[in-house]
């Protein structure tokens, strides 16, 4: 979008490697805390939701404060988030809204309760909204498996565990953040009678069998 010349705000904890560039405009903000989302001070043509987590444990291992803060960041975040900037994107030609969820929440993976059910809630909000906000704006989610980025980086630090969650997926692949983000461009800005799915980048895991 930025090479595109579009003025993006990113609303993060840090400024992130986009920070300094033209037309990029950084808004701090913990989406785990409780402060007010700052004000975004334009109108706009669709707002995305990035933030996710990944707690992998046994069932009988995950904590009150894990479910908590799972179900906070990944959903309950998320909701708050489309209600403060949907005025921003009223009355655009096209507007969207892009939520993210997961592939464990329509593939049953060991480990993954907490994200999962956070994440269902997620998939629980594209349609609802989607439904509510039809024909005037788009609502619709992306739900990748392993992706290649710093929030992943436990799992693949090493040779091994990265040849090992390939081998999991039919394509022997695992995810990159730019597959991820150029789906989700085109989901935002050109599939127009697109709107209440959920599109799995997933390298054909929980849909294949090989």
């Amino acid at each position: 979008m930025l090479r595109e010349g579009s003025t993006v705000y990113g609303i993060s904890r840090t400024p992130g490697p986009l920070d300094g560039k033209p037309n990029y405009t950084h808004l701090p903000h913990d989406f785990l805390g409780d402060g007010e989302l700052p004000e975004v001070p334009s109108n706009a043509n669709g707002i995305a939701y990035c933030p996710g987590s990944i707690v992998l444990k046994p069932f009988e291992r995950l904590t009150r404060q894990d479910i908590v803060e799972a179900i906070t960041l990944n959903a309950t975040s998320a909701f708050w988030f489309a209600r403060r900037y949907l005025t921003n994107i009223r009355g655009a030609n096209d507007a969207s809204v892009l939520l993210f969820s997961t592939v464990a929440v329509q593939s049953g993976l060991p480990y993954h309760t907490g994200v999962a059910m956070a994440k269902g809630a997620v998939e629980g909000l594209t349609r609802a909204l989607a439904a509510e906000l039809a024909p005037g704006i788009r609502v619709n989610a992306i739900a990748p498996s392993l992706t290649d980025t710093p929030l992943a980086a436990g799992l693949l630090n090493s040779d091994a565990k990265a040849a090992s969650a390939a081998a999991r997926h039919p394509l022997a692949a695992i995810g990159t953040a730019s597959e991820v983000a150029l789906l989700g461009y085109h989901v935002m800005t050109q599939y127009r009678w697109l709107t209440g799915q959920v599109l799995g980048i997933n390298g054909g895991l929980g849909t294949l069998i090989r």
